[in-house]
């Protein structure tokens, strides 16, 4: 009998924890209100849904093919987390009228295959726990509706965490805190990806 308890584990910890999609959901919230930023997060989940996809025909054979290619993508991960820590501590977040318009579904379904702690996820997750789900493809498509509602459940949780602090941010001091703070969970998130081994 499969235990789903370690899985369950790590899509629920992986999905929540800080990361590019959160950063930037959270970020959308505070630039745009939860409802603007919604298409992007529900392009971001329908992304999310097929790079899963993707990654599970393709996990075995690849790692197998190339077998240090997941160091390789963890570091190259990494290096873009810190470009994204670095944008969002100069963030200034403007919020006149004539701001740029709010990201949409296709930004945010093209954003997961640009997204390498996604990637990364997707691919331990199929070698590590779910490989006896790829030669089941019904079975397949089915367990990946609960991991994406998961993916969902923590973008909008971090996206609503940005539509409540917004009003604040137009004090100097709080504004380079929420900055610092969203700048150092990237910080950590590119830490913890390349410590993994």
């Amino acid at each position: 009998m499969f235990n789903w308890l370690p899985t369950i584990t790590y899509a629920l910890v992986a999905n929540f924890t800080p990361g590019p999609n959160n950063i930037t959901s959270a970020a959308m919230g505070v630039l745009y209100g939860y409802r603007r930023s919604l298409p992007f997060l529900l392009g971001n989940a329908a992304g999310f849904y097929v790079v899963l996809l993707i990654a599970a025909l393709v996990s075995s054979s690849l790692l197998a093919a190339i077998p240090g290619i997941e160091p390789v993508l963890r570091y190259i991960g990494a290096a873009y987390i810190l470009y994204l820590a670095f944008s969002i501590l100069k963030a200034t977040y403007s919020f006149e009228d004539r701001q740029a318009k709010p990201m949409g579904f296709a930004q945010g379904f093209l954003f997961q295959f640009l997204n390498p702690k996604v990637i990364i996820y997707a691919l331990t997750l199929f070698t590590t726990f779910l490989g006896w789900l790829t030669s089941d493809t019904l079975r397949l498509l089915l367990v990946l509706v609960p991991l994406t509602a998961s993916c969902f459940a923590a973008i909008s949780t971090w996206a609503l965490f940005g539509t409540l602090i917004k009003r604040y941010l137009g004090y100097p001091r709080v504004r380079l805190a929420v900055n610092i703070v969203l700048a150092l969970l990237l910080v950590y998130s590119a830490a913890e990806m390349v410590a993994v081994s």
